[in-house]
């Protein structure tokens, strides 16, 4: 598969099946956010992988009751630590850095055959709470990871002539 096929393919995945994930593929999700470039190469990122149901159980409350959450066999919180300063474009790097990561590891998980959902809402203080994550480290995203038990449909996408300009913005 290659990287467009991989986008064009992967769908945000909402159920899912009991079945294990194996090691060897949770590694190449986790090497895909190792190898994501991050601003001035800072790398703030820290993955926590849960498989612990119990704990699971308590990131479903988290997420506010979203079922995929508890259905998939593996959680994956992308927190940063460290420095989180405004890119001179405006930008929190800490934020940039934790979504272009969890962007690479999503592609990745698609591409062994997994599936993901990208999660923000979930009640942040929680999260630090059940994984005893410090006050100075951000928890910027969740996502549950596992085997699909759906394949949703594509869904539309805007065309380029609707999104892209050249030269100056129109």
């Amino acid at each position: 598969m290659n990287v467009l096929d991989a986008i064009k393919g992967r769908r945000s995945i909402r159920k899912y099946s009991p079945k294990a994930v194996e090691e060897e593929k949770i590694n190449k999700i986790l090497e895909a956010g190792r190898l994501a470039p991050s601003a001035r190469n800072n790398q703030p990122w820290k993955f926590i992988l849960v498989d612990n149901k119990e704990i699971i159980e308590k990131l479903y409350h988290a997420a506010q009751g979203q079922k995929q959450v508890l259905e998939a066999p593996l959680a994956l919180v992308v927190c940063t630590e460290g420095l989180n300063r405004t890119m001179m474009c405006g930008q929190p790097s800490n934020t940039v850095d934790a979504s272009i990561a969890l962007s690479y590891m999503m592609l990745e998980a698609h591409e062994q055959g997994l599936g993901t959902c990208w999660l923000g809402m979930f009640d942040t203080n929680m999260v630090r709470a059940i994984l005893d994550i410090p006050d100075d480290v951000m928890v910027a995203a969740m996502t549950p990871l596992g085997y699909p038990a759906e394949e949703p449909e594509a869904r539309s996408r805007k065309e380029l002539p609707d999104i892209v300009c050249y030269n100056r913005y129109k």
